[in-house]
């Protein structure tokens, strides 16, 4: 008789934060708060982990940047970029020179992922609509052959895993269209930055999502949405930064999804993953977000993180 092979061990969760959550989505922009605040907050909130936010918002020198982390005993788990590969191979010099800066700076701090986010169809500002919501059968594979590209190419060059983030009002949003993304990539190339905001906003659902890709999840963001101001949102047809506006995305536990049951499932994919706490609220006064993420870090302390 033939014992039974023991059960995995659960995956560990390295919990962080991002300048996402100071109300940070540009380089630079008065309305937000500087960088020095935001590492001061970011650390004394209880994060051991930061994402590096928008190219430039922080500095980008590495031994001035790995000063400013390290005297405050944080560490980097991640860059991110925007990409548009849907536009074909036209775009990629262009987008191989952002990507290379971040993926740069990235390597030197030591992370091993890259976070990937698709352009938005949408202005960024304005919310005025740029180019339509869907893709044709050429722009897919323009996509993702692009992003299988990128993979190899940020892996052979910088030593980093990039991890795309289906993002509300892009192209890879809601499941339907992060299931053909996920089917038309190598798993060898390109991996998943789970979102469980933008996931429910977009009508997914993160559990199930987690269970049956399971193997393409390399990174977690969590965030909730406020599930009533979803509902007009959707029903309204508002755009995201409008929607972030009225508050859509909302503090932890008061939200959807509940993050029990995600932190549970990507416990149970025996892989380290980091769970980068995100909650958007562009713009902000400048005192709110560090009790909320106090709040946050003890909230998810409870939940094993």
């Amino acid at each position: 008789m033939t014992a039974a092979s023991p059960a995995p061990a659960p995956g560990r969760i390295r919990v962080g934060s991002a300048p996402d959550s100071w109300g940070v989505w540009f380089p630079d922009d008065p309305q937000q708060v500087p960088w020095r605040r935001f590492l001061d907050e970011v650390a004394e909130a209880g994060y051991e982990w930061i994402e590096l936010g928008p190219y430039g918002y922080l500095p980008t020198d590495p031994a001035r940047l790995a000063e400013e982390v390290g005297r405050r005993s944080l560490k980097v788990s991640a860059g991110t970029v925007f990409t548009a590969l849907h536009r074909g191979p036209g775009v990629w010099d262009a987008t191989w020179e952002h990507v290379s800066q971040v993926a740069a700076l990235t390597q030197a701090m030591g992370a091993r992922h890259l976070v990937v986010i698709p352009s938005f169809w949408r202005d960024d500002k304005t919310a005025e609509l740029i180019e339509p919501p869907r893709l044709t059968a050429e722009q897919w594979r323009d996509l993702s052959t692009g992003m299988e590209r990128l993979g190899r190419e940020v892996r052979e060059r910088f030593g980093l895993d990039i991890v795309v983030h289906p993002h509300a009002d892009t192209h890879i949003d809601g499941e339907e269209n992060v299931a053909r993304f996920l089917d038309a990539t190598d798993p060898e190339l390109v991996g998943l930055c789970l979102d469980t905001g933008h996931y429910a906003y977009c009508g997914g659902d993160s559990v199930k999502l987690i269970e049956t890709y399971g193997e393409r999840i390399g990174y977690l963001h969590l965030k909730q949405v406020d599930p009533e101001i979803l509902a007009d949102v959707v029903k309204n047809e508002v755009p995201f930064g409008p929607a972030v506006q009225r508050g859509v995305m909302c503090e932890p536990p008061h939200g959807v999804p509940a993050l029990e049951p995600v932190l549970a499932a990507a416990r149970e994919l025996d892989v380290d993953l980091f769970a980068i706490v995100e909650q958007d609220m562009y713009p902000c006064p400048p005192d709110k977000p560090f009790p909320i993420a106090q709040r946050t870090r003890r909230f998810l302390r409870s939940c094993g993180a």
